[in-house]
């Protein structure tokens, strides 16, 4: 691992967190905050560098090695500051990896057409409650800057189970490219057969989320219209594994 020097601006819980993992990683980390008493959320024998100042501030980004920074993550409480910080960084001082923390999701289509990646907090916890109360979803794990490809994970529908995974691709479109099995992650998976309790990974095109649905509904049981108690009803996906 090569390490860099990252910026984080925000020394609330998340930017003080994130600021002692990566100084755990062995990257150099200087932690930019308005507000002295923030920086009591970081240990005394942190190794990394406080700058009391703001992230939209160039002399203060300056003090905080924006000059020589790989990384900056606008970690702040307030939405309009993240972003103008993020535009700085990526604009100004040319850093290559820039990320933004938002509170309104609404606003995340806008900045990835800027070209700032967001993490937005609400959209995020609705995703992970969402995930657990309806767990055969599609969950969209990652998505890159310009919102056409994901990352999504699904469990293996039951009526999958004894078939070759290979036929879940969608050519160009969407790729399977890793299952869970047993708790290990596999990555050879053109020969794979399906078993019950499978969990997949694909790579997507955002256009195709619906293709890649209908496909993994493809050889879904149908339930006997006269008497569907006769039908075959497939369990709840995403049940105990």
């Amino acid at each position: 691992m090569v390490a860099v020097h990252v910026i984080v601006v925000g020394c609330g819980r998340v930017g003080s967190g994130l600021a002692l993992e990566l100084t755990a990683l062995g990257h150099t980390v200087a932690v930019v905050d308005r507000n002295p008493k923030a920086f009591r959320r970081l240990p005394p024998d942190w190794g990394g560098t406080t700058v009391v100042g703001s992230g939209f501030d160039r002399d203060d980004l300056d003090r905080a090695g924006a000059d020589r920074a790989d990384a900056l993550a606008a970690v702040t409480s307030g939405d309009n500051s993240n972003i103008l910080t993020a535009r700085i960084a990526r604009e100004t001082y040319e850093i290559a990896h820039v990320v933004a923390r938002i509170y309104d999701p609404r606003r995340a289509q806008i900045y990835l057409r800027l070209g700032i990646p967001t993490v937005a907090t609400v959209s995020w916890t609705i995703d992970q409650v969402r995930r657990r109360l309806v767990p055969g979803d599609p969950v969209v794990e990652w998505s890159d800057t310009t919102g056409s490809l994901a990352l999504v994970e699904r469990d293996l529908p039951e009526w999958w189970a004894g078939r070759r995974l290979a036929g879940l691709s969608v050519p160009g479109r969407a790729s399977l490219v890793s299952v869970t099995r047993g708790g290990a992650a596999r990555l050879d998976v053109s020969e794979l057969v399906g078993q019950d309790g499978d969990v997949l990974h694909f790579a997507v095109t955002t256009s195709a989320l619906d293709e890649l649905a209908a496909r993994l509904e493809a050889g879904r049981p149908a339930v006997d219209a006269a008497d569907p108690a006769r039908g075959s009803t497939p369990r709840a996906v995403g049940g105990s594994r």
